[in-house]
């Protein structure tokens, strides 16, 4: 291999242009490895190609290649945004193209950083492998908190099905990228024959823990089976909002609920009502009052307005039972037995600089896009008895947010959305897969209610158990199985992956050292 290196690859050293394009070539390709395609090897494949044309390149080039990289993978990858600019931003289709590209070189700049920095912290400013692991988990954590962050497509949610899916509740989905990146940086150091004992003895001890971790368990049954129904009602997105399909939109959300009060919980998607909710107060009584009756309760999106403050938020509100014996109704504008949305979505929620941007187009005045911000740290929904940890659309994204939350009273997990925005797309089964990994990290049930699609009941092991079909008015009727004990993730979060990718760039600092010092005695 070493003699197929010199020879059949030695030009690309000197070719920056091929190394570009092979890197974009790459990084389109990481979409398949993704929810809804989850090719999971893939990942593994690409990086280790990646990997080794890029290797040892200087830092110019290793910096082109790290944004060529990333816009490759971003452009495919979340190439479904497009839908819901093209579609809902009242923009020329040029100057949509143009905003997409904006948004995908902006992300590519993280990728570009990581080997920027892997090439100047190195002893002759060319890339060096042992560094990227590290340098990809700081810039992936800039990405995560960077103007709000936008930590989609990490790689680590593309192993949900696979065997190092077993390390997410001990190290969490950042946790599994670490050893992905260490795994394909051993593999090419065997491929370029250096230190082969050490480097096979690594990969030895990451498939024999691999093997130990499938045989650990954190949780235990409770035996308490839930009744749930989630109501998918499938509302086309260019009505929702429309004054004149306000009733009938309600209707058949109380409908499809009518038939199925024997459930123990019923969850209705974000904003399945229309309407604010002071103006909506005559239809929510109605089915607080439904609810309560028929010894169930209802979690529900809606638009909550602040009278003394002037605010609005994105809220879930939960109706009819709150304790497992309740008789009378606690639903009131203003009880505690509700949620507020935190992380919310620039120019969808709220609009940066909306004084100048608003006026210019439709895609930054679209409706609800002036919502305030929850608290970061909210109580649990108590619904029939339940405790429940919700989080709105974008935010089953951040995993810290999550185990800010997180306690042991919590039982299950529920994330509603409204993936209208974006057609039949990718995204939404991105956005499902991203919530199969919260659910295998925290070690709890999972409840994904959507308006269109897709809507889907996660066990505490990370796997879909049902689900519905997109774009089709339905109620997906689950019994989920409650679930007790705490998994290390959901204690120490993101410290034990920060923890072994410091150890791993100190590591490489004294290895660094030693052969310096070595290299100048033998001088």
């Amino acid at each position: 291999m070493n003699l197929l290196s010199k020879h059949a690859f030695a030009g690309w050293r000197n070719r920056p242009a091929l190394i570009n394009s092979l890197s974009f070539l790459l990084g389109l390709c990481l979409v398949f490895a993704y929810a809804p395609f989850s090719v999971w090897p893939l990942t593994f494949i690409i990086l280790c190609l990646w990997f080794y044309i890029i290797a040892d390149s200087p830092l110019k080039q290793a910096t082109q290649a790290g944004f060529s990289f990333g816009l490759g993978w971003f452009g495919a990858g979340i190439s479904w945004v497009y839908v819901s600019i093209d579609k809902f931003g009242g923009l020329p289709v040029v100057v949509s193209l143009l905003l997409m590209l904006l948004l995908f070189s902006y992300l590519a700049l993280y990728p570009a950083l990581t080997c920027y920095l892997s090439a100047k912290l190195s002893r002759n400013n060319r890339l060096q492998l042992w560094l990227l692991p590290s340098m990809w988990l700081f810039t992936e954590y800039l990405r995560s908190v960077v103007l709000t962050g936008f930590p989609w497509l990490s790689i680590g949610y593309s192993q949900i099905d696979s065997p190092l899916s077993a390390f997410a509740p001990i190290i969490g989905e950042t946790g599994v990228t670490l050893i992905i990146l260490c795994f394909v940086v051993c593999i090419n150091q065997l491929i370029k024959g250096n230190a082969v004992k050490w480097h096979l003895f690594s990969i030895a001890s990451l498939l024999l823990t691999t093997i130990i971790v499938h045989k650990l368990h954190w949780l235990t049954p409770t035996h308490k089976i839930l009744k749930t129904a989630l109501i998918q009602g499938n509302i086309a997105q260019d009505m929702k909002w429309a004054p004149e399909h306000e009733w009938p939109t309600m209707k058949a959300y109380l409908d499809l609920t009518r038939v199925n009060y024997d459930a123990d919980l019923i969850i209705w998607p974000e904003s399945a009502i229309p309407r604010l909710e002071p103006l909506a107060q005559e239809f929510i009584d109605l089915a607080d009052r439904a609810a309560l009756v028929n010894n169930t309760s209802i979690i529900t999106g809606v638009q909550s307005y602040h009278f003394n403050t002037k605010e609005y938020f994105n809220s879930l509100v939960v109706l009819g039972k709150q304790a497992a014996n309740d008789t009378e109704s606690h639903y009131s504008m203003y009880n505690q037995d509700r949620y507020y949305k935190h992380h919310l979505l620039p120019i969808g929620e709220f609009v940066p600089f909306q004084q100048w941007l608003r006026p210019i187009a439709p895609l930054f005045n679209l409706p609800m896009s002036s919502f305030s911000r929850g608290n970061y740290i909210q109580p649990n929904l108590v619904a029939n008895g339940v405790h429940i940890l919700p989080l709105i659309c974008f935010e089953i994204a951040f995993p810290e947010q999550l185990r800010a939350n997180f306690s042991n009273s919590t039982q299950l997990l529920l994330t509603v959305s409204n993936d209208g925005w974006f057609g039949d797309s990718h995204g939404p089964h991105q956005h499902l897969e991203i919530a199969q990994m919260r659910a295998l990290e925290f070690g709890r049930p999972l409840l994904r209610d959507t308006n269109n699609g897709v809507t889907a009941v996660v066990d505490a092991q990370g796997q879909i158990i049902n689900q519905l079909p997109q774009f089709k008015q339905a109620v997906l009727r689950t019994n989920v199985a409650l679930v007790t004990g705490r998994t290390p993730f959901s204690r120490y979060g993101h410290w034990p992956s920060t923890i072994l990718a410091s150890l791993l760039l100190v590591a490489y600092f004294i290895r660094h050292r030693r052969v310096q010092t070595k290299a100048d005695v033998e001088i």
